[in-house]
């Protein structure tokens, strides 16, 4: 955990900079686009609460459509895939925990505050692809991420997209809170405007 928040203290402080410089010049891209903007990108993370016990971290990718709908206002659409690494000793029993494979499929809404800078909030559906060798109950639950962002232009109609989220998820089984994948995660992505 304070491995993550030095890197996103280190992610803010150099964003900052970047933004410092860049602000001046650049039109914002939710006003300047105009058209649809597709990432694709690498996601990273820790995991949170209860889960932490039994799953430490992830990795995944993910794709994203943000759609123009009013200045500095974008309709989100979102998936990709999610891996989590199941620890070697499980509560001290010497079993390792299955790695969890989900596939997030999300929609929200992006809002541009400032230049560069953006705010977004998902939700939607995660749908584990092993629920059999993890015993779970349920095959889908409901997932929210609120995500924060900058999206820094690198030449024509490309961007460089890079942000922090929190993203929860209700049980997959009853009454069972580490089967709940609460993490903070970081992504890395290169988008383009379709305009």
């Amino acid at each position: 955990m304070k491995n993550l928040i030095k890197s996103v203290t280190y992610f803010a402080a150099i964003m900052g900079g970047t933004l410092t410089v860049k602000a001046q010049t650049t039109k914002t891209p939710a006003a300047g686009a105009g058209g649809i903007i597709y990432s694709i990108g690498a996601d990273g993370g820790v995991t949170t609460g209860s889960f932490r016990d039994s799953h430490k971290s992830m990795v995944g990718g993910s794709i994203e459509a943000d759609f123009p709908f009013a200045d500095q206002f974008y309709i989100t659409a979102n998936t990709g895939y999610n891996q989590f690494f199941g620890v070697n000793n499980v509560f001290g029993t010497g079993i390792k925990a299955p790695d969890i494979n989900i596939i997030p499929v999300k929609a929200g809404l992006k809002y541009f505050p400032i230049s560069l800078l953006y705010v977004q909030l998902e939700a939607g559906a995660a749908f584990v692809t092993n629920k059999s060798t993890l015993g779970f109950e349920r095959t889908a639950t409901f997932i929210y991420a609120p995500q924060a962002g900058t999206q820094i232009p690198l030449g024509g109609k490309n961007y460089l997209n890079a942000g922090v989220r929190w993203e929860g998820c209700t049980n997959f089984t009853e009454n069972n809170g580490s089967s709940r994948g609460h993490f903070f995660a970081l992504r890395a992505a290169y988008a383009f405007s379709s305009k």
